[in-house]
């Protein structure tokens, strides 16, 4: 057996609480305590040895979080993910991360570009949803208050007032000891 869910499903020890048509995922829950204490002690161990489904649902849900335009719970996920990568000789510069980050929203189906040229400078990242346009400028071992500083120092939302959506502006500061997002601010 590849997969318990079904037969956990179809004998009743999980039900189904919720679905998010959005992302096709469905939200489990186990019916009583009894039920609960069972499965965590004696069924799951012996099945559950993969971390495919936990990796899955992460990907959806940061997904819908870039989707509903929830930035900040986005930058959450990405944090907890980025620090799970094995050590790298190569993360101790900016485009690093500028590069991850490019390669993660390409891949969740957004529209996101680098090194946007403006009047005045280039912007890092700038991600496109439905509703919203994300400059974002991106630092390395310095602190998101330097990240903004240089976003409105340079004006970098100007060069999207055209756009038709409305232009939040994300600085983030990477952590290169730690080898994810140290801090972020999010200002619309």
């Amino acid at each position: 057996m590849t997969d318990i869910i079904p037969l956990l499903y179809q004998s009743g020890y999980i039900t189904i609480k919720d679905y998010d048509e959005s992302i096709d995922l469905y939200t489990l829950d186990i019916p009583n305590k009894e039920v609960r204490l069972g499965l965590m002690k004696s069924l799951l161990p012996n099945y559950v040895a993969s971390k495919t489904r936990e990796t899955t649902t992460m990907v959806a849900y940061l997904s819908r979080d870039i989707r509903n335009d929830d930035m900040d719970s986005a930058l959450r996920r990405l944090q907890t993910f980025l620090s799970t990568i094995p050590y790298c000789d190569n993360t101790r510069y900016e485009g690093h991360y500028q590069q991850m980050f490019y390669i993660i929203f390409s891949l969740l189906g957004s529209f996101v570009d680098v090194e946007v040229r403006t009047p005045r400078g280039r912007v890092d990242v700038v991600l496109r949803t439905k509703t919203t346009l994300y400059v974002m400028e991106l630092k390395l071992d310095k602190t998101a208050g330097e990240a903004m500083e240089q976003i409105n120092l340079k004006n970098y939302p100007e060069r999207f007032a055209l756009c038709g959506l409305p232009v939040v502006k994300v600085a983030i500061n990477f952590d290169s000891e730690r080898c994810t997002i140290g801090d972020w601010i999010i200002e619309k």
